[in-house]
């Protein structure tokens, strides 16, 4: 299991830091505060860009 999944797991005894999160916060093109807000929140800003298309559809926007 990566890193980022152990964290999001909470496993593991890893922590968020705030370099990590900065890092998401670009990566996803969100804000940190929306980061923080839960999951379904931070989902609902995302940009148009990086949602899929179709209703439980797989995520496949990557950008470089």
């Amino acid at each position: 299991m990566g890193q980022v999944s152990r964290k999001q797991a909470g496993g593991g005894g890893s922590s968020w830091t705030l370099a990590d999160l900065d890092r998401l916060s670009a990566h996803y093109g969100i804000p940190v505060p929306d980061l923080l807000c839960g999951a379904d929140h931070a989902v609902t800003r995302l940009p148009a860009r990086r949602r899929s298309a179709v209703i439980g559809g797989l995520q496949t926007a990557i950008t470089l």
